[in-house]
């Protein structure tokens, strides 16, 4: 027991209640995680364990309650995310993170980077030119670039929004779905429509949209044209082929700022087809202007299920990798 030491700090009792969760949930994943014990009594916190631990932990509280005091409701990604950094060599601060406000939704919600994957990534944005934004389900690499977009817009920076898709069925045949050629291609352009609404308004998306301000299309409809002055959002772009890529990199102009999102993980182009985003990434690394932005499960911000799904595909799919090659040399 002579290892075990005590430390003090104070959570102003209007934060506590934010800060602790509901029936102490987050008290409880800090005390399990860092293997300390917790005590609180009239706004005065008592922490028990080994230094190094205790000493986390009041790191873990004094961000926590900072994050309260700057407003955040306190999710349980936040405690999680900052448990995580907590272990890191290099100080990291979730409160720094929090100060950059992309801008606010049309319910009044701040937009703002919640990892410092996404951090870097939206930093990127800021810096060049064309960035990539890589990683899985749930890291908001297509949400951020699209409220980075909007702020651009806002602030007369780019004279109007581009956002593409290639429209590629996800495992079920659409062609069949009734209605004209943009009736078709709505589905695949649906996840784009949803953040512009969150973000803009309907009312606001749908005048600039009146006035071609803001464009969401499939990516085969920008063959030919030559984009000045846009924002530019190429979304799921792992279901690319070379071809589309190159012919999309290639409409950029001056005054413009483009976005590539995918996820390698879950491409739906037929089997054996190579991805344009694969190719991109090989032939463009040492350009410069041009970025990549790679997050990965520690960025998922969803649900903290959907972190532990991630988390556990990546998994299984690297442990797939070493059969597959010793199958092919086998075959050999």
């Amino acid at each position: 027991m002579s290892n075990i030491v005590e430390t003090l700090m104070e959570i102003p009792i209007d934060h506590e209640r934010n800060v602790f969760g509901q029936f102490d949930e987050y008290v409880k994943k800090i005390e399990k995680t860092l293997n300390v014990t917790v005590i609180s009594r009239d706004g005065n916190l008592k922490i028990l364990g080994r230094e190094q631990n205790t000493r986390q932990a009041k790191k873990v509280f004094e961000q926590l309650t900072e994050l309260s005091r700057r407003g955040n409701t306190i999710t349980e990604q936040q405690v999680n995310y900052t448990l995580s950094l907590s272990f890191e060599e290099k100080e990291q601060n979730v409160v720094e993170i929090d100060r950059d406000c992309i801008c606010h939704t049309i319910n009044g919600r701040p937009i703002k980077p919640k990892t410092l994957g996404q951090k870097q990534y939206v930093d990127q944005i800021r810096k060049n030119m064309i960035v990539f934004g890589l990683g899985p389900a749930g890291t908001g690499k297509t949400y951020l670039a699209m409220a980075m977009a909007i702020t651009a817009f806002r602030n007369n920076e780019v004279s109007r929004i581009i956002l593409t898709r290639p429209a590629i069925e996800a495992g079920e045949k659409l062609g069949f779905l009734p209605g004209d050629l943009q009736s078709k291609v709505d589905p695949y352009l649906r996840p784009l429509y949803d953040a512009l609404y969150q973000i803009m308004g309907a009312e606001s998306f749908a005048k600039n949209m009146e006035k071609g301000l803001i464009e969401v299309a499939p990516l085969a409809y920008m063959r030919g044209r030559t984009l000045d002055n846009a924002f530019i959002i190429l979304d799921e772009a792992q279901n690319t082929t070379p071809a589309q890529m190159k012919m999309f990199l290639t409409r950029i102009g001056f005054g413009s700022k483009v976005i590539v999102t995918g996820d390698l993980s879950q491409k739906d182009l037929p089997s054996g087809a190579r991805s344009g985003l694969d190719v991109a990434l090989q032939v463009l690394k040492k350009v410069e202007g041009i970025s990549f932005s790679q997050l990965t499960s520690k960025d998922v911000v969803r649900h903290p299920l959907v972190q532990k799904i991630v988390q556990a595909y990546d998994t299984y799919e690297k442990r797939q990798k070493p059969q597959k090659n010793t199958r092919r040399e086998r075959e050999r």
